[in-house]
């Protein structure tokens, strides 16, 4: 950045000894001043290879000075000082911050002394690179995507194939400076910018108290002289505890508490609340687990909602009617209406060799009773090992083996077929298919979205695995805790699903397609760090290690 100013530096220096050699005057008003700002910004962009920002930039503004006005700053210019200044998230000591508290005194400091129209078209250059370096920091984000792209790419070597779908932020930074020279708030138009969808705004919020949290000096580290605390035990480390559930706000006190050092009911409920907030069993017991999430430090989660915060501005912003949202992490489905929660059930999605990738697309159809298609890289690397070496072994799982797709295909006996040759194939001209009925893989409903991944929401026979805290066990599919609960939700308002019909159908066999008028759009995500619908503050595990994929190339402000 500083060889772009010292480049323009140059050029503006050249242009304006060749305006002095023409006798050309810098006028003493506004419209003289903005005239020439306009002829120098013009020849100094197209002198030399300037940043694609700033030609872009400039190009849209005809060449007119955002920033600098001939008596002082421009309005927009002052918003966009304030918004820096104001902006908590931004780390003040960071090197964006102080860039932008030197920028502005050097601004101001131009007009409270006698200056050249060149200190003020470099300044004018130098407010506009300062305005991409914080757009980009708080519209787009520290991510790097191209380096986390190629490291799950990467991931195939291995047999691991998943996709982060991206939604570029519609932010329009030139056209924000346009409308601000035509009088809107620029102030106005940056705050409206900062995202809304997914309780990004709450998440900003519970960033500035970790924050401050760090700031007063964070919290106690917590160790004790047993290696597990139950209730009504006493222990040295309970003081630690107590003082570290405090400085979050899951241990708010109760009138029967001592306060010393057992292990009493006031903060055993405290430590179920942060266990429920962690993902980890709510039984009040500190273990292990317990302990070690107790103990990551305050710098650690201010990270962990840095990044969910860049993540959010990546995903699908769309806020419709009706919604679906499926957080991988959290293992949750969540089912919106105008924003509001109206269902809540849990999940179970891929395995961390099967991830279930991160997507938007829309619920067109529902399946009662369906057939499992399965696909051809779990016939390739499940069920062909398992045929060559026991030719029944489909029979055991209920799964029948045709000639084709078509319907004219015929079944066949699978120990009449050599296996081996399409072990390694790119192609297996044979469906494997389990009929419906409650021990098929899908279950008894299946809620279809088309993508490519074939990836959907379904039933499953596996109903002991929700008992689990962490449910990482598909190939990738979404399997649902109350499919018939799903279903009733969108019998409330999808006048092609009747319930009570539905009911009697899911009684026998018969497959049957339900296609919806109003198709419901759904968004698998990827939050380790999120603000519920209570306004509570949740942290989860990281399933699939993209936390630390992405923090492998995160940018520093």
């Amino acid at each position: 950045m500083q060889k772009r100013q010292n480049g323009l530096r140059y050029w503006l220096l050249t242009l304006l000894m060749i305006s002095a050699l023409q006798i050309v005057p810098v006028q003493a008003n506004q419209l003289a001043f903005e005239e020439h700002a306009t002829d120098v910004i013009y020849n100094s962009l197209q002198a030399q290879r300037t940043g694609k920002f700033l030609q872009r930039f400039y190009k849209r503004l005809l060449f007119l000075p955002a920033w600098m006005h001939e008596k002082g700053l421009s309005p927009a210019a002052e918003d966009l000082f304030d918004v820096i200044r104001e902006d908590f998230t931004l780390d003040p000591d960071g090197n964006l911050a102080l860039k932008a508290r030197v920028t502005e005194k050097e601004a101001h400091a131009l007009y409270a002394q006698k200056s050249s129209f060149l200190q003020k078209m470099e300044m004018e250059f130098k407010i506009t690179l300062l305005y991409e370096e914080y757009v980009h920091y708080a519209y787009f984000g520290a991510i790097n995507w191209g380096a986390f792209q190629a490291r799950i790419s990467n991931l195939k070597v291995n047999g691991v194939s998943t996709e982060w779908v991206l939604h570029r932020p519609n932010v329009d930074p030139a056209g924000m400076v346009e409308k601000a020279l035509l009088g809107v708030s620029l102030k106005k138009q940056m705050q409206d910018a900062v995202p809304t969808a997914y309780h990004y705004r709450q998440l900003q919020r519970a960033l500035k108290r970790y924050m401050d949290i760090e700031a007063n000096g964070g919290w106690q580290h917590v160790s004790l002289y047993h290696k597990k605390l139950n209730p009504g035990k006493h222990d040295e480390g309970v003081y630690a505890l107590r003082e570290r559930l405090k400085v979050t706000g899951d241990y708010v006190g109760c009138s029967e508490s001592e306060e010393d050092d057992r292990y009493d009911r006031c903060l055993v409920d405290a430590v179920k609340r942060f266990q429920l907030r962690n993902g980890l069993t709510p039984d009040g017991v500190v273990g292990p687990a317990t302990l070690r999430v107790l103990n990551i430090t305050p710098q650690e989660r201010i990270t962990a909602i840095r990044l969910n915060l860049d993540r959010i501005k990546w995903l699908n912003p769309r806020q419709p009617h009706r919604h679906i949202i499926i957080n991988i992490p959290f293992f949750t489905l969540y089912f919106e209406e105008d924003g509001r929660l109206i269902q809540k059930m849990k999940v179970i999605t891929g395995k961390p060799n099967h991830p279930t990738p991160i997507f938007s697309d829309e619920v067109e159809m529902i399946v009662l009773n369906p057939y499992w298609n399965v696909p051809k890289s779990i016939i390739q690397k499940e069920m062909i090992p398992k045929l060559l070496r026991n030719p029944n072994a489909m029979r055991k799982q209920g799964i029948e083996v045709y000639t084709g797709w078509g319907k004219d295909a015929k079944k066949i006996n699978p120990a009449s077929v050599n296996w081996a040759q399409y072990r390694y194939s790119k192609t297996v001209p044979y469906r494997f298919a389990q009929p419906p009925g409650y021990k098929n893989a899908l279950g008894k409903v299946k809620f279809l979205f088309p993508n490519k991944f074939s990836v959907y929401m379904h039933d499953t026979p596996t109903k002991p695995l929700f008992k689990r805290d962490k449910r990482a066990f598909s190939h990738g599919c979404i399997r649902l805790e109350k499919p018939r609960e799903l279903l009733r939700t969108f019998a409330s308002f999808e006048e092609n699903v009747n319930f009570e019909k539905s009911q009697e159908i899911l009684k026998g066999k018969k497959n049957v397609y339900m296609k919806l008028r109003e198709k419901v759009p759904v968004d698998v995500i990827y939050l380790t760090a999120w603000v519920d619908y209570d306004g509570k503050l949740q942290f989860r595990d990281d399933i699939y290690h993209y936390d630390r994929m992405q923090l492998q190339s995160y940018r520093e402000w």
